[in-house]
Formats: C-alpha cells, sequence, structure tokens
C-alpha cells in the first residue's frame, strides 16, 4: 500500500484506514467534518456538496463543486478539498454563507452547508461578474444590494442574477423546507470575490498534479496509473477491474446496492484521455473530460451538445460525469447516446495492442452491452465535420429538471431549399439499446420540408423501436412522444403552431427550447440522468 493522504481545509489527511469504496462523503464525516451530509447517496439532493480543485478553464484552478456521497475518497488522492467548515475565515463567514444567514436562505439546515459549496463553486467563477447583466460588466461590491432586504435588481433573466450568478449552479442541490426564493435572494445578492479572498487567489496557481495510487485496504485496491500505456497494461491483467472517472453510476451502486469491486481503477485523470481538439474534419472529446469542461470548452461549437448539456443531470453530477462513462455503462436512457448518434460520432476504443475507431451506430449490441472487449477502454469520441445546420435535443421526462428520461430524440438535419438533404435520428428509451431512427431519416430524405411530410414520418418515427411499460411512461406514450416530437421540430423550425394530431396533452419536453440553427445559440435551461 502506498501512502494515500487528501489536503482538506488546508490540512494534508491521511486515507488510511477508510476501504478503498468509502466514499468522500463517509471520509470527511468520520473525521468529524459533519457539515457534509448524506441525504440521498445517489447524487440528486446535493446535500454533501464540497469543493474540489481541478484544473481551470479560464484560469489555472477552477473550484469545482462535486457529490461527495458519490465520489471514492482514494479519488481525491493527492488533490485539495474544501468544505462548508473551510470557507469560513476563523470567525469571519463566507460571503455566500453571510448571505444564506442574512436573507433566511437556511431554516432546519441540513441541505445548507451544501447550497453553500455549490453556491461558494459559482462564486469563484472566473467570468460570472462578467455577466451582461451585471451593469455592463462591470464588477458587484458585497455591499450592494444591502444585507438587509432581497437584493434590488431584478435578474436580467430567469435563471441569472443581476451579479451574473447562474441559478443552474444550484441545480443539483434540494431543500425540504426553507423554499427556494431566500436562497436564490442569496445567490443574487453576493458581489465578487475580494482581492484578498484566500480561495480566489488560489484559482491563480495551478491544481495538484494527479497522484499516482496504488491504495489497497483488506484486499481490496483503488488504482490510478500515471499513463493510459500502464492503466492498459493493469486492465490486461485485471479484466475483472471496474473502471471509473467520475464514479457518479458506479458510486450510486455502491451506496444503494452495497457493490463492491476487488479493484477499481481510475482514469479520472489520465492526460491521454482529457483532450480536446477542434480540426477541419473532425470533433475529438477525451473520454475523460467531464461534461462542465466539454461545455466550456466547446462553447457552442457543437450546438446539438450545447443543447445537451444543460438537460444533462444537474451541474453536481456534470462536474464529475464524463462522456466515457456515460457511453461505457451501455444503459439505453442515457443522455448523449442519442445526440452522439444524430451528430455520427465514433468512438476511439484503445486497449494494449493499440486503437480502432468504432462507429456509435455499430457499438451497442444488447442491454448494457456493446463491442468493447475485455481490457478495453474508450479513449474518445469523434464528431465528424461538417455539422448539419438544424439540430434539436428533445427530452421528454416527468420533471423539467435533473430527472431521466423517458424518451429522448436527438435531430441533425440538412435542409437546403426546403428540401431535407439529410437526416440523422438518435432515439433513447425506446429499446434495449440506444438507436437511430433508419427508416424516420429514410422517410424525410429526399422530400419537401413540409407539414405533409413531417405528419407522414411522424407516424413512422412512432413505430421505431421497441418501447415497453415502466413506472416512467407507458409503450403507448412513448411512441405518441416520438410523433409529437417530430412535429415540435417542424414547428420550431418553422414558426408553424404545432398539432397534437390526438397524441397525450402533455409537452414533448420540458424545456421549450428552439430547435438550433447554425446561427443559433443554445439556450441553457433543463437538465436530466446520470452517467
Amino acid at each position: 500500500m502506498t501512502l494515500a493522504n487528501i489536503t482538506v481545509n488546508g490540512r494534508e489527511t491521511p486515507l488510511a484506514p477508510a476501504a478503498p469504496h468509502t466514499t468522500a462523503l463517509d471520509f470527511l464525516r468520520e473525521r468529524g467534518l459533519t457539515g457534509t451530509k448524506e441525504g440521498c447517496a445517489e447524487g440528486e439532493c446535493g446535500a454533501c456538496s464540497v469543493l474540489v480543485a481541478r484544473p481551470g478553464v479560464d484560469r489555472p484552478t477552477d473550484w469545482v463543486a462535486v457529490n461527495a456521497c458519490l465520489v471514492p475518497a482514494a479519488a481525491l488522492d493527492g488533490q485539495e478539498v474544501v468544505t462548508s467548515e473551510g470557507l469560513a475565515d476563523g470567525d469571519t463567514l463566507h460571503p455566500v454563507q453571510e448571505e444564506m444567514a442574512a436573507r433566511g436562505g437556511s431554516q432546519c439546515g441540513y441541505c445548507t452547508p451544501g447550497f453553500v459549496c455549490s453556491m461558494a463553486a459559482e462564486y469563484y467563477r472566473p467570468d460570472r461578474c462578467a455577466h451582461p447583466g451585471v451593469d455592463g460588466g462591470a464588477e458587484p461590491t458585497n455591499a450592494e444590494p444591502t444585507k438587509a432586504e432581497p437584493a434590488d435588481a431584478e435578474p436580467t433573466d430567469p435563471e441569472h442574477g443581476p451579479n451574473g450568478f447562474d441559478l443552474h449552479a444550484l441545480s443539483g442541490n434540494l431543500c425540504r423546507c426553507t423554499g427556494y426564493r431566500p436562497i436564490r435572494d442569496a445567490a443574487y445578492a453576493v458581489g465578487a470575490p475580494e482581492d484578498d479572498d484566500r480561495l480566489a487567489r488560489r484559482r491563480d496557481e495551478a491544481p495538484p498534479a494527479p497522484a499516482a495510487t496504488a491504495y489497497t485496504q483488506e484486499g481490496r485496491s483503488f488504482v490510478r496509473k500515471n499513463s493510459l500505456a500502464e492503466t492498459l497494461r493493469l486492465l490486461r491483467e485485471r479484466p475483472d477491474a471496474v473502471v471509473v472517472a467520475g464514479s457518479t453510476d458506479w458510486g450510486v451502486e455502491v451506496n444503494i446496492r452495497a457493490r463492491r469491486a476487488e479493484c477499481v481503477i481510475a482514469v479520472d485523470r489520465l492526460p491521454e484521455l482529457r483532450e480536446l481538439h477542434l480540426g477541419p474534419e473532425t470533433v475529438e472529446i477525451g473520454a475523460a473530460l467531464t461534461l462542465s469542461e466539454i461545455e466550456r470548452r466547446l462553447d457552442g461549437e457543437v450546438p446539438l451538445l450545447a443543447e445537451l448539456f444543460p438537460q444533462f443531470a444537474s451541474r453536481l453530477i456534470r462536474n464529475g460525469a464524463t462522456l466515457g462513462g456515460n457511453l461505457g455503462t451501455g444503459s439505453p436512457i442515457g443522455d448523449s447516446p442519442p445526440v452522439l448518434l444524430a451528430l455520427e460520432a465514433s468512438l476511439v476504443l484503445a486497449d494494449a495492442d493499440g486503437e480502432r475507431e468504432v462507429p456509435l451506430a455499430d457499438y451497442f449490441t444488447g442491454y448494457r452491452q456493446s463491442v468493447r472487449r475485455p481490457g478495453e477502454l474508450i479513449r474518445a469520441v469523434r464528431v465528424p465535420r461538417p455539422l448539419a445546420p438544424v439540430t434539436a435535443f428533445h427530452k421528454i421526462a416527468k420533471r423539467r429538471f435533473d430527472d431521466i428520461s423517458s424518451v429522448a430524440v436527438a435531430y441533425a438535419l440538412d435542409i437546403e431549399d426546403g428540401i431535407v438533404r439529410t437526416a440523422r435520428i438518435g432515439l433513447g428509451g425506446v429499446a434495449a439499446t440506444p438507436i437511430r431512427a433508419l427508416a424516420t431519416e429514410a422517410a424525410l430524405e429526399g422530400r419537401t420540408w413540409t407539414r405533409e411530410t413531417v405528419e407522414s414520418a411522424a407516424r413512422v418515427l412512432r413505430g421505431e423501436g421497441t418501447p415497453m411499460d415502466d413506472h416512467r411512461a407507458s409503450s403507448l406514450y412513448r411512441s405518441a412522444m416520438l410523433g409529437q416530437s417530430l412535429r415540435k421540430l417542424y414547428a420550431q423550425t418553422t414558426g408553424a403552431p404545432a398539432q397534437t394530431t390526438g397524441a397525450p396533452a402533455q409537452a414533448p419536453d420540458g424545456s421549450g427550447q428552439p430547435a438550433h440553427t447554425s446561427s443559433e445559440q443554445p439556450t441553457h435551461t433543463s437538465e436530466a440522468a446520470h452517467s
């Protein structure tokens, strides 16, 4: 066993004697940091939120909020963590703590530390105070608005405060008693970090380098290698090992189903899996980049992905979840596969002998099964260029935010002079695997983009897949929503009113988002399921 330590609130803390499956939540609480709470153990409520120093997008370091209930403590070996207890400076409250207290954002207090940590991550977002609604970009001060009354300025839109605070930073945090208005008031009242703010200054220094970890307790191991080549050799020796990145799926298995693994191999910090390349013919995205990192680094370069990200779970989950994890689980209701199918993406699979590229359309072979061989990892996702000019992602779920899809539909169409030149449609939640709607694509291609064409194709789309009845939706409802989704796309692209033609009254998705064209930018609204 190698020595493993985590820097918690500035103090180096040994990992031992924690078991390799011990979550960061349990690790912290066992060491007296009980501000970190367990609410759901599934990454749904955010009571366990903590800050982790991660490689930044605009600065050397970003303070990123993550669910401590999902992350193995061993995955934080060599890393730097700040809990709600570590935000204050002695007896002086942190600005977000002060605003939460002053504006009545805490009642029973159980959820408050998690809200505070998520709020602090947004507080330290480098470009927050450059939001157009912040006095033309001027940085607000902590003295305005006054702490005695709710924020005077109205938000520039329903989801951003006058101080640039993105309310979706709190989308993974659940309050059961106070009500969200005072919490929102606190979020919209915080100003810019002061010059002497130690956590703000910390952003200008590099984050801790990933630590090579070989941590063993009671016959079980957690391993992180320095390179992809070393990892692949280990995976060949241990094909039974569980591979984790953000642990947003495996963490639930550990907590809810008491799953244990003899060997866990972490790939989240491997440099070879964290690259992003924008080339003239392809966009290549490393499989271990988090969804939040991809979203910020792409900055709308792939509009269909830009529409997916805000609808994928919560910010807390996206701060850990990866495309490699979402695809690797093989779930038929993962949100990224329909989008990547519509984009005609391919996967770069790597093992100790080399690499191969597999079209995503050929990747899934059955329920949670794929062509990936023992010892292989997803290294990257490749999206070919040029991109289709008309795209949309429709997520049908019981909740507008932070829910698992009943049905997900992704579109990538090339419509030229009123004719559908190409159509690519990805579906999730209607079969044992994510699928392409090949019959519907054929029904659209070469035809005029008219209501008559859409109505005919919608009837075909209703018959795609083999939808089932479960607690999320009936097979009839899923089929109906497929047809409604195409009608909605037509309405979005033409401005014509959508027709229901006898389908269930519920809207195809809760977002109300327009379809994206090459000249449009995505609107950040709703969210979806774990990876």
